[in-house]
C-alpha cells in the first residue's frame, strides 16, 4: 500500500469514526431526553400556565367520563318541560341518584297556571341536603327543567319540535351528580345544598311568560320563612358543558357588592388550578335565577354561565334550538367547573 493510498484510508477511518461519535451523542441526547421527567411529573415546575393545564386535568377529582355519562342518561329521557312525563322521570332518577349517595333528598312542591291554557301545573323544586346540622351552609343551584320548545331554531319548521337542553338544562345537574360523590367527605363548618329549580324557563312567549319560577318560589319561601340555617353564598351553574367553554365573569354577580367577593374567589381558584376556560372578566348581562336568590332571597350568588354557546368559528348559537344535545358538550368541561367548585369548597372550609 503505498503512502498516497494509506492516507486516503485514514481519512477514511476519521471521518467514519467522527460520525460514530456525531451519531452516539445525538443517541445519547435522545436517550436522556425520553428519560428526563416530562411536564406533569410530580416535582417538575412548569413554566407556562398551558403546562399547568395539562399536570392539573391529571389530578381531576371528578369523573369526566361520569359526568358525561350523566348528562346523557337525562338527555335519554327527552324534553323535561315543566309537567312534563320526561320531568317526573328525571326527577324520580335525581331522586335516587342523591339518596343512593348519602344525601337528604325532599321535594318543595308548589303550583302555577300554564301560560297557555291556564291549567294548574304541578311543579317541584328539588332540594337535596349534606350535612344538615350545620347551620352556615352554602347553595349550588341548577334549573332542571328544559324550555317547552326549541323556539330560536334558525328552521322554522322545528320551532315547535323536541328540546333536549343538553347543555341549557342538563348540563348544571351532571354536574352536581358528579359533586355527590364526592359532598359526603366534605370537611368544613359549612353544609352544602343543592337546589335544581324547577320553572326556570316554562316559557311560550317572552313578551308574555314570566321567568324563574322555582328560584322565585324558593327564595321567598326561604325569606318568609327562615329554616333555622343561613345561606352565606350561593353559585348557579347553568350550560357549563360546551366543548368549547368560555365561562366569562357575569356582569350582574361582578355589579353586585356582596356578590363581588365570590366571583373573585372563583375565578382565582380556577386560575390557580390552570382552568383556563375560566377567563377573569365580565363580558354578559345574563338574566337567570340567581337574579332571584340575591334580589329575593338576599343570599349573595353569583351565575357560571358559557353564554357563548356557539358553533366553534361562526356566530350561530345552539341556544334554545335542536341542536343543543349532547354532542355539542364534553365531559372534560363538566369536570374542570366541578373541579373549580369543589376546591373553591375546600378552600372556603379553612378559612
Amino acid at each position: 500500500m503505498n503512502r498516497k493510498k494509506f492516507e486516503l484510508h485514514a481519512k477514511r477511518r476519521s471521518i467514519i469514526w467522527m460520525s460514530l461519535v456525531i451519531f452516539a451523542v445525538v443517541l445519547g441526547a435522545a436517550f436522556w431526553q425520553l428519560r428526563r421527567p416530562q411536564a406533569g411529573s410530580l416535582g417538575v415546575t412548569l413554566p407556562t400556565e398551558v403546562q399547568a393545564a395539562e399536570i392539573n386535568v391529571m389530578k381531576l377529582p371528578l369523573n369526566a367520563d361520569r359526568s358525561f355519562q350523566y348528562l346523557q342518561a337525562i338527555c335519554d329521557l327527552g324534553p323535561r318541560f315543566s309537567g312534563s312525563q320526561g320531568m317526573r322521570q328525571q326527577q324520580e332518577l335525581l331522586e335516587r341518584h342523591f339518596r343512593d349517595l348519602g344525601g337528604d333528598v325532599r321535594r318543595q312542591s308548589f303550583r302555577v297556571r300554564h301560560p297557555l291554557t291556564g291549567a294548574p301545573v304541578e311543579m317541584a323544586n328539588l332540594l337535596v341536603q349534606w350535612h344538615p346540622d350545620r347551620d352556615q351552609r352554602i347553595l349550588l343551584c341548577a334549573h332542571y327543567d328544559t324550555r317547552p320548545f326549541p323556539d330560536r331554531d334558525p328552521d322554522n319548521r322545528l320551532r315547535r319540535g323536541e328540546f333536549i337542553g343538553a347543555n341549557d338544562g342538563a348540563s348544571g345537574v351532571a354536574v352536581l351528580m358528579e359533586l355527590a360523590h364526592l359532598l359526603p367527605g366534605y370537611d368544613s363548618p359549612y353544609g352544602v345544598d343543592f337546589v335544581l329549580f324547577d320553572g326556570e324557563e316554562l316559557v311560550y312567549d317572552d313578551n308574555r311568560d314570566p321567568y324563574f319560577l322555582g328560584s322565585r318560589y324558593f327564595s321567598e319561601q326561604y325569606v318568609r320563612q327562615p329554616p333555622g340555617f343561613r345561606y352565606r353564598a350561593a353559585i348557579l351553574l347553568d350550560m357549563v358543558g360546551d366543548k368549547n367553554l368560555n365561562l366569562f365573569q357575569e356582569a350582574n354577580s361582578v355589579r353586585w357588592r356582596d356578590s363581588r367577593t365570590l366571583v373573585k374567589g372563583i375565578w382565582r381558584t380556577a386560575q390557580d388550578l390552570g382552568v383556563t376556560e375560566f377567563i377573569p372578566r365580565p363580558k354578559h348581562e345574563i338574566r337567570d335565577d340567581h337574579l332571584m336568590l340575591h334580589d329575593v332571597g338576599k343570599i349573595p350568588a353569583i351565575d357560571i354561565i358559557d353564554f357563548d354557546y356557539n358553533r366553534p368559528g361562526t356566530r350561530f348559537s345552539y341556544w334554545h334550538t335542536t341542536h343543543d344535545t349532547p354532542d355539542k358538550c364534553s365531559g372534560d368541561s363538566l369536570a374542570k367547573v366541578g373541579w373549580v367548585v369543589w376546591e373553591w369548597l375546600n378552600r372556603v372550609a379553612k378559612r
